[in-house]
């Protein structure tokens, strides 16, 4: 993620990801696997709920984030959704349990991990530590090891929530989550267009292919993935999700 996306400036197609969302892991998953020319194109914008600081900042320079928590109806369908979309991936779930999760921990974290140029490893890192290792992401010593395991200072890595000039830059990205009126995620952008949920990952490289014909981006078959080893201002509702996307 540029200084540009952080300071709300960036022209360049946006791919806005959460550690917390089962389907923004599988979008990632399919992006990486299926178009890494994409990936390596495209800005990587951590979304989260921001914690009581982050929300006093925000409305000390105007901003808002409104969030409508998930039924226990829909909470039950995205369990059963996302088992079936693993599962046609050639993966299993490990459900995590979060137990007073602090989402800024692991994205604030990633922060620190895209501004020493291991971005990508870090989200590799986290997402299977959550989705297949069922690992508590919000805890310091978590972050810690994952910082580690990608060749990052574990202290910093762990500590960015209580650094004042990270959560500056996390001040940034969530103004820029307003700017684009993301509500959910996986969320794409590429000028006006938007595309909300995994299953929407098609469209967007296409509009991409459309966009840049001079350099067509060309999917390989899906594979398993593993470890291989990234406007209107106003209120917004993060919704709980449909088949393919989730706050």
């Amino acid at each position: 993620m540029t200084e540009a996306v952080r300071n709300g400036r960036s022209a360049l197609p946006r791919f806005y990801f959460s550690f917390r969302s089962p389907y923004s892991w599988l979008a990632y998953l399919d992006l990486v696997n299926r178009y890494p020319e994409v990936a390596s194109t495209v800005e990587w914008v951590p979304f989260w709920e921001p914690d009581e600081r982050s929300l006093r900042m925000l409305a000390e320079v105007g901003g808002e984030f409104i969030y409508s928590p998930m039924s226990r109806a829909k909470h039950l369908y995205v369990l059963q959704d996302v088992r079936r979309l693993a599962v046609a991936r050639g993966l299993t779930v490990t459900w995590p349990v979060d137990r007073s999760p602090r989402w800024e921990v692991p994205h604030l974290a990633y922060l620190v991990a895209a501004g020493q140029g291991r971005g990508r490893e870090f989200v590799d890192r986290v997402y299977q530590a959550r989705w297949q290792e069922g690992r508590d992401i919000c805890r310091r010593d978590t972050m810690a090891a994952m910082a580690r395991q990608v060749g990052l200072d574990p202290d910093e890595v762990a500590g960015a929530a209580d650094d004042p000039s990270i959560r500056e830059q996390g001040l940034q990205v969530l103004l820029a989550i307003n700017r684009d009126a993301v509500f959910g995620v996986p969320f794409f952008v590429h000028g006006f267009e938007k595309y909300w949920g995994v299953d929407r990952l098609g469209a967007f490289v296409s509009r991409l292919r459309t966009a840049d014909a001079a350099k067509p981006l060309t999917a390989s078959p899906a594979s398993p993935a593993s470890p291989a080893s990234p406007i209107e201002v106003g209120p917004r509702t993060s919704d709980g999700g449909h088949a393919g996307g989730c706050g």
